[in-house]
């Protein structure tokens, strides 16, 4: 997460999350007995990768706890919520998450296969992000004192790494990756890495390392098609992650530090061998006589009032914005040579006081202003979301220390989030059907509609109903991606 981002502002009195609040008036009745349909047909397409009954019973049962009302969805308010006063179910709920054996690659690789069937665009784009996670121990695996985007400040946190999905039909999270600090990896932490749980093949990445090896695998498995890659500065200044996205054969616009140095145009270069005079140079070099590089911001005064155009573009949930827009083709500096041929894009907003973004991308020398100028706008998704999983189904609501626990409980809250967009598309005019047939008939008429929502032979019926019954504020309505 760039170090940009504002803390966030904390309130006397908190407003409940959305799922807390007055269910919306445009929910019918109907509405409500076809989401909680929808809800035991999405969580039936996982159920074959968990290796016993009791771990789908577990997944459902923790499913339906961060789609409830409570306002900290932690296990033990979820289990009162949802079973009552049952110590038994608190352990086993624990367990499942926190030590419980199976996988979670199969399940993520299923959910981005249902990402692709509902969201999925050959031009669609994936956003990667770091989110923190404050924490008050030090024993939580990779708690460390670092950056917090979420405080905005240096604290003690868990920092995760996470692809998002966008495409005109909506976002959704696709992959994660917890981001261990460092000196996790010192003698002295051993004790801590075994008691949390860590691999023992585990080596230290950084996050625009772990956010690359997401992309490639993203890229070999082929199962999300996706043509785009954006980030912040903090993966955009790392060359090494941008010459990775474009050995994929995949196209980047990364919001890179004002300081980058570019040239217009590629400057000759010198190649190893003896010169004039001195010593022979082993390495090639800049010609002396090429003019210098400019930094970004340098470049920006220079530019013709003609060079600039103003555009209206997609930046949150709370609608367009009016922007101005400069496109130059630029070499920029790798190493002090000159690196590939790419687009320079700076975005500045309106107003005495404007705020500039800078841009670099890789895309072909014919790609469309109007495409670049979408990109610009697609740094919200990625916001969204993380906004929209930790306030409505616990992203960071979480009390587990080990690894396999942090992994569980980000894909439990990926399936609860997945599930709401879901709903969103069903919502919509123009939904897609589910890749599976379904198992029950929610467009009957309303006469024969059950006023129960779980009308279905179900042991998890009434856990069911009071999970579905208030989710209804988010998923009313969407944003649009243009």
């Amino acid at each position: 997460m760039s170090r940009k981002t504002k803390p966030i502002k904390r309130r006397a009195s908190r407003r409940p999350p959305e799922s807390g609040r007055k269910p919306s008036d445009r929910m019918s009745a109907r509405d409500v007995t076809m989401s909680a349909e929808e809800l035991q047909v999405f969580h039936r397409q996982f159920q074959s990768l968990f290796p016993r009954r009791e771990q789908r019973d577990e997944s459902l049962l923790y499913l339906c706890g961060q789609l409830s009302n409570l306002e900290r969805k932690t296990i033990e308010p979820m289990v009162l919520a949802l079973l009552g006063a049952d110590p038994n179910a608190i352990r086993r709920l624990q367990q499942f998450i926190g030590q419980g054996a199976w996988e979670s690659t199969p399940l993520l690789i299923h959910a981005q296969s249902l990402v692709s069937t509902w969201l999925g665009e050959s031009d669609g784009v994936v956003i990667v992000d770091g989110s923190g996670f404050p924490k008050q121990g030090k024993h939580s695996v990779g708690a460390a004192r670092q950056y917090c985007g979420h405080l905005g400040k240096i604290a003690n946190c868990q920092e995760g790494v996470f692809l998002v999905y966008a495409s005109r039909r909506g976002y959704a999270f696709v992959d994660e990756r917890l981001y261990v600090p460092e000196e996790w990896f010192r003698d002295e932490f051993r004790k801590r890495r075994k008691v949390c749980g860590m691999p023992g093949t585990l080596a230290f990445h950084t996050e625009p390392e772990l956010g690359l090896e997401m992309i490639t695998g993203l890229a070999q498995r082929g199962v999300l098609p996706f043509r785009w890659v954006t980030c912040d500065e903090s993966y955009g200044k790392i060359p090494a992650f941008l010459d990775g996205i474009a050995a994929l054969d995949k196209c980047y616009l990364a919001e890179v530090p004002s300081d980058t140095r570019v040239w217009l145009r590629t400057p000759p270069i010198e190649p190893p061998g003896r010169g004039l005079f001195g010593r022979p140079r082993t390495y090639p070099r800049v010609k002396r006589s090429a003019p210098r590089p400019l930094e970004l911001r340098a470049l920006m005064v220079q530019l013709s009032r003609t060079t600039w155009h103003r555009r209206k573009i997609q930046e949150g949930s709370k609608g367009p914005m009016i922007v101005e827009l400069a496109f130059v083709r630029v070499t920029p500096v790798r190493e002090e040579l000159p690196g590939p041929r790419c687009w320079a894009v700076f975005r500045r907003t309106l107003g005495l006081q404007p705020e500039t973004k800078f841009y670099l991308s890789n895309a072909p020398a014919d790609c469309s202003k109007q495409e670049l100028t979408r990109l610009t706008g697609m740094r919200w998704p990625v916001e969204t979301a993380l906004e929209e999983a930790k306030g409505e189904v616990g992203l960071d609501h979480f009390e587990t220390r080990t690894w396999q626990g942090w992994h569980h409980h980000m894909l439990q809250s990926f399936f609860a989030h997945l599930f709401l967009i879901r709903l969103r598309l069903l919502f919509q005019k123009k939904a897609r059907p589910s890749p599976r047939p379904r198992l029950i008939n929610w467009r009957r008429r309303p006469s024969q509609t059950n006023s129960n929502p779980c009308p279905t032979s179900s042991p998890f019926c009434d856990i069911i109903n009071a999970a579905i019954t208030p989710l209804t504020a988010l998923t009313a309505s969407t944003p649009v991606l243009n």
